[in-house]
């Protein structure tokens, strides 16, 4: 599934008119990079959600050669309630989530085949790639996440800084939704609900990432790229 249902306000002027996944870096949409991803990785069945001018989402995903489900939310549900909301259209194994604005490059091995590889459905309930704070560019605030020597994700202690932020981008068993609360939620509260299941686990992304917060944000990266600066930087 691919999360393109926000409202992109950090992103504003320039999600004023367009969702903030087809806002474009390197001549492409930020969902159809995550797309393309998807694709080569040979997931077959891709659920899209939308809100924010969903007929943008609709077109962009009709004109791919491998147009992927669009499911519209009246109402924002956010990123625990727009899961929730596509779990009948998922099926009933572990299942790949993008945010909508995920833009990675590959490291020795491609990201998703690294997680799949990783992913073990007996001890854990959601996988997540996390990135290295100390190696992403903009505003990281004080990390995410901290991590135990088994892989395990744990949360900040108070005022603690943490050397993990999270990627956008997890694979996820169903039974994390167990008891999910109905309508609009965050994807936190089921991961907080794992962490003390000790169900919760991190993979550190070997590749680069691209934190696409602000303008400013989408503007550092399409200089990076377009320098090839990329690779010395990470």
């Amino acid at each position: 599934m691919v999360l393109a249902a926000g409202l992109g306000t950090r992103m504003r002027p320039l999600t004023e008119a367009t969702p903030k996944p087809l806002l474009k870096l390197a001549g492409r949409s930020l969902l159809d990079h995550a797309l393309d991803r998807i694709d080569a990785a040979g997931i077959g069945n891709t659920v899209v959600n939308a809100h924010w001018f969903p007929d943008q989402v609709e077109a962009a995903c009709a004109a791919r050669a491998r147009p992927p489900q669009v499911l519209r939310e009246d109402t924002i549900l956010e990123t625990g309630g727009g899961v929730r909301n596509a779990l009948p259209l998922l099926g009933p194994d572990p299942f790949l989530v993008v945010n909508g604005d995920a833009f990675w490059l590959d490291g020795p091995n491609p990201a998703l085949e690294n997680l799949a590889t990783r992913f073990d459905p007996e001890s854990m309930d959601a996988l997540l790639l996390v990135m290295r704070a100390a190696s992403v560019e903009g505003e990281v605030g004080r990390g995410d996440f901290r991590m135990d020597p088994m892989g395990r994700l744990l949360r900040p202690r108070e005022r603690e800084v943490v050397p993990y932020m999270y990627a956008g981008v997890q694979i996820i068993h169903p039974r994390l939704f167990e008891d999910a609360p109905e309508g609009a939620f965050s994807t936190n509260i089921l991961w907080d609900r794992a962490i003390e299941a000790e169900r919760l686990f991190g993979l550190v992304h070997d590749g680069a990432w691209f934190h696409l917060s602000t303008p400013v944000d989408l503007r550092k990266a399409e200089g990076l790229l377009a320098a090839n600066l990329v690779k010395p930087l990470f």
